[in-house]
């Protein structure tokens, strides 16, 4: 297996839990630690499910802001704008829907062993990446080459 490989020193020492990790604090790897461990696992896991909790209960408090708010502006330039702005609003929760789903996908993906691994090469992928895009399915070089191919099938 491959291993990890440090992003930078871990002044805590390896008894700390993931879950002591500050928020926003990215995951470091130990020296020589083995790629997507029990640790790294828990720690991706945690993250993944922290984001799904945050996109749910946003989405909660959209569905009780459109309960209380009426759209019964007097004056049909108010009326239009609050329309449009709900309309952004609810567009931006089903691009969150469809997150979420990738998301649980991704949690399916470590509950199955492949996660962190490219869907297409089969290689790690880089824990850097994966800490920006926790629900990334390709290293970065294979989606560079699926996002070519996508452009060029496109132009056809």
């Amino acid at each position: 297996m491959a291993t990890a490989f440090n992003s930078g020193s871990d002044k805590s020492g390896p008894n700390r839990s993931i879950e002591d990790a500050p928020s926003g604090a990215g995951y470091k790897a130990e020296p020589g630690e083995e790629f997507m461990n029990e640790r790294q696992q828990a720690y991706f896991r945690q993250k993944l499910l922290a984001w799904k909790d945050s996109i749910l209960k946003e989405s909660r408090d959209t569905l009780a802001q459109l309960q209380t708010d009426t759209m019964r502006e007097p004056d049909i330039t108010d009326r239009a704008s609050s329309e449009t702005d709900w309309s952004i609003e609810l567009r931006t929760r089903d691009r969150q829907r469809k997150l979420i789903s990738k998301i649980e996908a991704a949690v399916r993906r470590i509950d199955e062993g492949e996660y962190g691994y490219c869907e297409v090469t089969g290689e790690p992928i880089s824990l850097a990446r994966l800490e920006a895009r926790p629900i990334a399915t390709m290293t970065v070089e294979a989606q560079e080459r699926h996002e070519r191919n996508e452009k060029v099938s496109r132009e056809e």
